[in-house]
């Protein structure tokens, strides 16, 4: 697989500069992007070196506190822009990001990919960090639209309605373009590594169809909950 250069991978920033230019103009925040970009950069990096030991011990119990983790991470993220930041709202999001992301996480290990050890790190790791990712952005996506929604004062049934269709619209056209418009990040990583196509598109298959039910999964039950708080 061809190496990037640290002087190669510098330059993506050229239109990162373009876009931080204009960020700033607009919304007036000269630190934003800047500091979610060092972060992110940071963070991969460290997560680079601590998954060659993750990968080399593989400890279930290590295992269990990484996606313990992700759980409890995305979940604060998800509530960092909603107007109700309660313990008790935190506890929703907790509930319904576990209960999507463990279905979807324990369906593909044990059934889809039938591992011959219910822990292999570099399957379980990367697989999981899909899952909560994108189950943390399509929960979130579904509060923002909710909460407004109940400000204006529409009924339950609608508001939740309007939210779930609004977070279900991403993974939709993610499905309906995947193939025609994009080569997604996983299939594409698989094939720069020399994988056979067709079993990088199986692959693929198996990721969006885990990321529609993982959204839609986490949604649900985020709503169920609330129904159930309601009455």
């Amino acid at each position: 697989m061809q190496t990037i250069s640290f002087f190669n991978l510098s330059l993506t920033l050229i239109p990162l500069i373009f876009v931080w230019y204009y960020y700033n103009k607009w919304t007036n925040n000269s630190t934003e992007i800047i500091i979610s970009t060092a972060r992110m950069v940071i963070q991969l990096i460290a997560i680079g070196y601590l998954l060659l030991y993750i990968f080399e011990e593989k400890n279930i119990f290590i295992g269990i506190f990484i996606i313990l983790f992700m759980i409890i991470i995305s979940s604060w993220i998800s509530l960092r822009n909603t107007i109700d930041k309660s313990f008790n709202h935190y506890k929703q999001i907790f509930i319904s990001i576990a209960i999507s992301g463990l279905i979807n996480l324990i369906l593909i290990i044990v059934f889809v990919l039938e591992l011959e050890s219910l822990y292999e790190p570099r399957f379980v790791v990367p697989i999981a960090g899909m899952i909560f990712a994108n189950t943390m952005n399509a929960l979130s996506l579904a509060i923002e639209r909710y909460e407004k929604e109940m400000q204006r004062d529409v009924e339950f049934e609608k508001a939740r309605e309007i939210a779930f269709k609004a977070c279900m619209i991403p993974q939709i056209n993610a499905l309906l373009a995947v193939g025609l418009v994009a080569l997604p990040g996983m299939m594409t990583g698989q094939i720069l590594s020399g994988v056979d196509p067709l079993i990088a598109v199986r692959y693929q298959i198996m990721i969006m169809t885990m990321v529609l039910s993982s959204a839609g999964i986490s949604a649900i039950v985020y709503f169920l909950l609330k129904d159930k708080m309601k009455n």
